[in-house]
């Protein structure tokens, strides 16, 4: 008789090379594979002989609510034994895995938790951006851009008071009001970088500063999903790609430097 039990997967940030070891043998032992929106499908293969469903969730179009995605992890669980709950990035930053583990545990299922390689490092550093570097940047900040209650975090104005490189997820509808937190401390000139669908084959990269990047992510047609780094380390990025780019101009053909 199978046991009914829930693993909450990370997928990493995009790149289907980029999962883990642990997370391709776990999605071979899958039963059920609930998949968000942001996993890359290529990762499924490694569920051959498991039923897969889409269950994501983005802007404007939800599959299913999280009520339902929980109800649902129950029910499959009880039916067929192990589940996999395939998330992107890793699964306890800002993916509400913590928030299925607990539902599991309450009816009953066995829960496990495989992290994944969380976008907010992975995408900068894909672009040559180091979230910390001596004598640059001591400490960094990942903050959801914007919070369950549709706003933005009040901490993005205590991050922007700091000297720490500044990720933040989720908050391409509010990049207007980010900037206007930088430039009340002063940091008119301080680089951005914005990477839109990082590690993948569909990226797309622009850079600025506090002052230039909302209307450089208008002209480049730069959208969700991406991802928001501010900081002087973003500087390695464009020395890096304006340096390729000086020996072969079409090095970095996804990858727009204004």
């Amino acid at each position: 008789m199978h046991k009914p039990k829930l693993t909450v997967l990370g997928a990493g940030p995009g790149d289907p090379e980029l999962i883990t070891l642990k997370g391709v043998k776990t999605l071979a032992t899958a039963i059920v594979v609930l998949y968000d929106a942001l996993v890359n499908r290529e990762l499924l293969k490694y569920a051959p002989n498991a039923t897969h469903i889409f269950v994501g969730k983005r802007k404007g179009f939800h599959k299913y609510s999280q009520d339902e995605i929980n109800a649902l992890i129950v029910e499959k669980a009880h039916a067929y034994g192990h589940v996999v709950r395939l998330k992107g990035g890793d699964p306890f930053i800002f993916g509400r895995g913590a928030e299925e583990i607990e539902y599991a545990k309450q009816h009953g299922l066995e829960t496990a938790i495989v992290s994944g390689i969380t976008s907010a490092i992975a995408v900068p550093a894909h672009l040559g951006v180091p979230l910390t570097k001596r004598g640059v940047s001591e400490s960094f900040w990942v903050i959801t851009g914007t919070t369950s209650e549709r706003k933005l975090s009040l901490d993005v104005a205590l991050a922007a008071q700091s000297t720490a490189t500044v990720v933040i997820l989720m908050g391409m509808g509010k990049l207007e009001e980010i900037v206007t937190l930088f430039k009340i401390e002063g940091k008119h000139k301080t680089p951005v970088g914005i990477i839109q669908n990082g590690t993948t084959d569909n990226e797309k990269s622009v850079f600025g500063t506090v002052n230039s990047i909302v209307k450089k992510v208008k002209d480049n047609n730069i959208v969700a999903p991406a991802i928001i780094v501010i900081g002087e380390v973003v500087n390695d990025a464009t020395q890096q790609i304006n340096s390729l780019k000086r020996i072969n101009k079409n090095s970095f053909p996804l990858r727009e430097v204004v």
